[in-house]
């Protein structure tokens, strides 16, 4: 383990019996799992004793975290998840409220209240405010999107009022910037949801109830997101303590829900710096069709590189796995290209080998590409990823956005010019400075280590 000054790296302190035990709800989903668990495992280097309550679905596997007391709770969604017809977070915020509140209760009447700290949700538990002042336990927000996405889902209700998210590629303004946020397309919040109403209600529900807790804990670093820092502190009147990233208090830290295929590390081993394309589109739900996954192989075919390609089961619409492959594909490219279902994403954008990263910008993978300064294509599918390729691409300068879906000329010209020319070598150069920043962030006296610092000494005030 790292002992180079950070704060949660330095090694775990012990528990004792007048430890104060902190109350942790994860969101079911890959994604949140993770960063949820990671930040329990920063506090629990603090000192501090968890308590991860969860649901019955995609539940953490325990065996990982001896450490730490898991209490599950029912959910019946994985009878449904295929079938259900609105956003999984409106069933879980009905589903989860009884089973939850009689755990909660039941840890209360379990332990001295005075010795449990906080309870932290993920944000998308927006009914725990509700549970948490009826039992009067302070409850703080674990945000796993970015500032930049939050700042914009502020926006989204005025966007579906004034209609943009109905747009469609042929109408007059979808290429035009959002009036309330100029930073973004109109066709970034177009793809957030295929049913505008509802994103907006879930986006007002969350943020309301954000603005109601003790305090909201970001994966971000302060560095990389400053101005959209100030906006938060100034639309949320309760105080923001942005530690991250996660991941890196730890040298490996993964909770992965699938299994990882690790012989693609020897693989990579074989090939030359900075010469890999790593192309994965998440764990959770960026899903892609038929002809989407056949224009990403030929574009991969076409460009002559070497590449990893995770393909998850379920990824592509109606196929099992590989089967809608182009024919002869897997000859074509023979060693050059391996494809897997899972991969440890940390240690293969850590690789050597690794020169760019073609992403869904899911956060989490976007904070670990900026972490091993490995720049990126852009593929984002719905809510916050449009939003973070647009920082990506716009802001960052640290990758290419495929502005216009898959197609393998335009995927071939993204990838080349990331990966030769005076343009790739800028982003190179750009995201360098970043990862280098992350690292000051998280050395004693660094943005993150300080904020993590306050953040222990703001629980003895709860």
């Amino acid at each position: 383990m790292d002992t180079n000054g950070r704060g949660a790296i330095l090694g775990p302190t012990k528990p004792t019996s007048t430890s104060r035990r902190i109350i942790m709800f994860p969101l079911p989903f890959q994604g949140h799992i993770n960063p949820m668990l990671q930040l329990a495992s920063i506090l629990h280097t603090h000192g501090f004793i968890i308590t991860i309550i969860h649901t019955e679905f995609n539940s953490p596997n325990h065996s990982n975290y001896p450490h730490f007391t898991f209490k599950s709770i029912k959910d019946r969604f994985s009878e449904i998840i295929h079938e259900m017809p609105t956003n999984p977070l409106i069933y879980l915020n009905r589903s989860c409220v009884d089973g939850f509140k009689d755990c909660l209760a039941e840890l209360l009447m379990e332990s001295d209240k005075e010795h449990i700290a906080c309870l932290i949700t993920d944000a998308g538990f927006y009914f725990t405010q509700a549970v948490a002042d009826e039992l009067n336990l302070p409850r703080m927000v674990l945000q796993t999107n970015s500032l930049g996405s939050i700042v914009a889902y502020g926006v989204l209700p005025f966007s579906s009022k004034n209609g943009c998210f109905y747009l469609t590629k042929d109408d007059q303004g979808y290429e035009s910037s959002v009036a309330e946020y100029p930073l973004l397309k109109v066709k970034d919040l177009v793809k957030i949801s295929t049913n505008p109403q509802m994103s907006a209600d879930i986006s007002s529900k969350i943020l309301k109830q954000m603005k109601a807790s003790s305090g909201l804990i970001w994966n971000t670093f302060k560095e990389l997101e400053e101005p959209e820092l100030e906006k938060i502190n100034h639309y949320f009147a309760v105080p923001s303590f942005t530690l991250g990233p996660f991941h890196k208090y730890f040298s490996v830290s993964s909770s992965s829900l699938i299994e990882q295929d690790r012989t693609i590390l020897s693989w990579l081993d074989n090939q030359s710096h900075k010469s890999t394309i790593y192309i994965s589109f998440g764990s959770d739900i960026s899903i892609i069709s038929e002809s989407e996954f056949q224009e990403t192989a030929e574009g991969l075919a076409n460009v002559g590189l070497p590449f990893l390609w995770v393909v998850r089961p379920g990824l592509v619409i109606g196929s099992e796995w590989l089967e809608t492959l182009p024919e002869k594909f897997l000859e074509r490219v023979g060693n050059r290209g391996r494809i897997v279902k899972w991969c440890p994403q940390q240690e293969v954008l850590a690789h050597p080998a690794i020169g760019c990263f073609w992403t869904h910008n899911g956060w989490n993978s976007t904070l670990e590409s900026i972490c091993e300064g490995v720049p990126m294509v852009s593929s984002p599918c719905r809510f916050d990823q449009p939003i973070n390729a647009r920082y990506v691409s716009d802001v960052w300068k640290i990758g290419v956005l495929l502005e216009n879906g898959f197609e393998r000329v335009r995927i071939e010209t993204a990838i080349k010019s990331i990966m030769s020319g005076k343009e790739g070598e800028e982003m190179r150069e750009r995201i360098r400075n970043l990862k280098d920043k992350v690292n000051h962030s998280l050395d004693k006296g660094g943005s993150s280590h300080q904020s993590l610092m306050s953040l222990v000494d703001y629980f003895s005030s709860l």
